[in-house]
């Protein structure tokens, strides 16, 4: 008869941002072992707390299955030798089987007889397998950092300090550490007390009676719950960030959502250091009013019951007035510093010890931005902004705001610059030019910001490919992946007139000037081309089918404007146009004609002795010219339908005119038309991509 499955990894407490990757890790391992050891099992469920990592296992089978399993062995041939007795290979198949060779059969396959063999493997009682198997699925976890502790060389995430592990009533002896697996767990540290579980079905309960809510997806909704209660009680919006409410998920047990305030004389301060130092110093969930401001509240969640709240409030209140008192005087300071005087500092930060300093970093910034302006050919206003901005971009790195909170950089950058009396355009490039930060990130709203971001990250890009730096699998320390990704997005979403290799030539120009070049240019360049096709394969690949893709980007990827109209237009001929497949199938026999032709061939018109290839020529010469202009002016549609009215005349001809003709002349003439058509083909898409149902 079936039972549960019980295993609970008691632990010291565990940071938050390793519990959800471990709960899931060992509920995997434990599905994988026990379908790997053919033990039948129903629904599977991960609990977790900051003390305890568990997985409960419904309707384990008491037993393994019994396994019946033909395996096949050599062939006649060589199991028999000349006598007809059995062979030393198939004499040594017979015992690496466990078997007899009098239970070999022979059977044919594929023209030849081979030895075949039954062999039946009595499954064991799951309770005799289950030391050995749950001991190896603790041991083979794995966790970002570990610890070793005592004189024990085992390691894992924090010390274990017991094990609980039941089948069904019964106890399964699994020891580690010091460490022998009971019934027994452990409630609340303070609340709760050590309770015996009787049954793995009454694991949850029994914690819950010891103030401890395992079910993660329970203990969320409790404080989620708690936080829209009270933010309609008080008319509040408060901010609940999924990271952090991620990261106060694992920090408790008994989720008990309360209230503090604090002065209002701290509002004067911007109002993202306060939200920065409430979330990321004291994990509180800002409160704010209708339109976004900041109210004098912060919102915390106590490890807990409801008991003695106002001494927790007050205890809490004690600590964030400490911390707002200390940003408040960073920010008084960080005002005194004048911003030629901060740009000084930046000559004495390494940005790398083969790229100089943040201070050399910034020149080549204001360089880039200064060559972009100009490729772009903004108005002076633009080209005038974007230039100071790029010169001051970097300023507040030295501000001991910006080094308390590193993740305000920009932020900060833009309230001192506004404040040392810079003009608010150029003020908001300091902020601007970080984004996008993050994947789903904003880009910069002015044109100044984007010139600015495209110029920072270009250098930094260039920067590491110059030096060898090229991210590699799931390595990319200086996140290359997402300055590249955020380049896109700006072109894209500012619709700049400027290709993927300009950019990259004006980066490397720059560096190539004031620091000189390790590598080759043409190299780098090339390096950076790959890179970045990856990147706009995946901005296309969110929104198109793969071979869609595949198509357009064949046709080349650097101005990333234009093949995202190109792939936008050919998805919707793909989904909207029940002839268009027979259009590409045109399209595709020109195409693999075209590969026979004679490189750098011109079309002669006198050669043209059919009507159809006259027609067919004369139907490319008068849409070539308007399907270039729409090309040139990413007019990705209207080239594609002026493409499409090529299928007639090409079906007719290819209907009636012999391409490959004995006369060698019009021979490659009709495949020097064929290779002029398929040029123009092959500037919109690679159409032999596109996969049909």
């Amino acid at each position: 008869m079936p039972k549960d499955l019980l295993f609970e990894i008691g632990l010291e407490e565990t940071p938050a941002r390793f519990i959800r990757a471990a709960m899931d890790q060992l509920k995997d391992r434990t599905v994988k072992w026990l379908d790997a050891s053919g033990i039948q099992h129903g629904a599977v469920e991960a609990y977790a707390t900051p003390r305890r990592l568990a997985v409960l296992v419904k309707e384990v089978a008491e037993k393994q299955e019994d396994v019946e399993e033909e395996v096949k062995g050599p062939s006649r041939k060589i199991a028999l030798d000349e006598n007809g007795n059995w062979s030393k290979a198939a004499l040594g198949f017979a015992r690496s089987q466990g078997v007899e060779p009098e239970q070999f059969t022979f059977r044919e396959l594929g023209g030849v007889e081979y030895i075949y063999v039954t062999k039946n493997t009595k499954g064991v009682y799951t309770a005799d397998v289950l030391p050995e198997g749950l001991l190896g699925i603790l041991t083979s976890m794995t966790f970002p950092k570990n610890m070793r502790w005592a004189s024990y060389d085992f390691k894992f995430v924090r010390p274990i300090k017991w094990l609980v592990a039941l089948f069904g009533q019964d106890i399964v002896p699994v020891s580690i550490a010091g460490v022998e697996s009971s019934n027994v767990t452990r409630g609340h540290r303070f609340l709760g007390s050590e309770a015996v579980i009787t049954d793995p079905a009454t694991y949850l309960d029994v914690l819950r009676k010891q103030h401890v809510i395992a079910d993660t997806e329970e203990r969320q909704k409790l404080i989620v719950d708690q936080i829209k209660k009270l933010a309609a009680e008080k008319g509040w919006n408060i901010a609940v960030k999924e990271d952090l409410l991620e990261e106060v998920l694992f920090l408790v047990e008994t989720p008990t959502v309360l209230v503090g305030t604090f002065e209002e004389s701290f509002l004067n301060i911007p109002q993202e250091v306060l939200i920065t130092s409430m979330r990321e110093h004291q994990r509180y969930f800002p409160v704010l009013d209708d339109q976004g401001s900041l109210l004098p509240f912060f919102v915390t969640v106590r490890n807990g019951n409801a008991e003695s709240l106002d001494v927790i409030s007050k205890g809490n209140e004690k600590v964030l007035r400490a911390r707002l008192s200390d940003a408040k005087f960073f920010y008084e300071e960080d005002q005194k510093l004048a911003i030629k005087d901060a740009l000084s500092k930046l000559e004495t930060i390494v940005f790398h010890e083969e790229l100089g300093t943040i201070g050399d970093k910034v020149r080549r910034i204001r360089r880039i931005a200064d060559s972009l302006a100009a490729k772009l050919n903004v108005d002076s206003s633009v080209r005038e902004t974007a230039s100071r901005g790029a010169e001051i971009c970097k300023f507040d790195l030295v501000t001991q705001m910006v080094y308390e909170f590193p993740e305000l950089q920009g932020v900060m950058g833009q309230d001192y610059a506004r404040k040392a009396g810079e003009p608010q355009a150029v003020a908001d490039v300091v902020f601007e030019h970080y984004q996008p930060r993050f994947a789903g990130d904003n880009v910069p709203a002015s044109l100044a910001g984007a010139i600015v971001s495209i110029a920072d990250k270009i250098d930094t890009m260039v920067g590491c490919f110059s030096i060898g730096i090229i991210p590699t699998g799931s390595q990319d320390p200086y996140g290359l992946r997402r300055q590249a990704q955020g380049i896109v997005q700006i072109v894209l979403e500012h619709k700049l007139e400027i290709n993927l290799s300009d950019i990259f030539a004006l980066g490397i120009e720059a560096h190539e000037e004031l620091r000189g070049l390790k590598r080759p240019a043409s190299q780098i360049s090339q390096d950076m081309s790959e890179f970045f096709s990856l990147r706009v394969k995946k901005i296309l690949s969110d929104d198109l089918r793969y071979d869609i893709v595949d198509a357009v980007i064949a046709a080349g990827y650097d101005d990333v404007v234009s093949v995202v109209k190109r792939g936008n237009a050919l998805a919707a001929a793909v989904n909207g146009q029940e002839d268009f497949k027979t259009t590409v199938e045109s399209f595709n026999r020109v195409s693999n004609l075209a590969a026979k032709a004679v490189s750098a061939e011109k079309v002669r018109s006198d050669l043209l002795t059919e009507s159809s290839e006259q027609a067919l020529y004369e139907a490319w010469q008068s849409v070539s010219g308007g399907y270039q202009q729409a090309l040139e002016h990413k007019e990705a549609q209207q080239a594609l339908d002026t493409l499409s009215g090529l299928k007639a005349p090409i079906t007719t001809f290819f209907d009636s005119v012999m391409v490959m003709a004995e006369d060698e002349q019009i021979r490659n003439n009709r495949l020097a038309l064929l290779a002029a058509i398929d040029g123009d083909l092959k500037a919109f898409a690679d159409f032999s991509k596109l996969v049909w149902a």
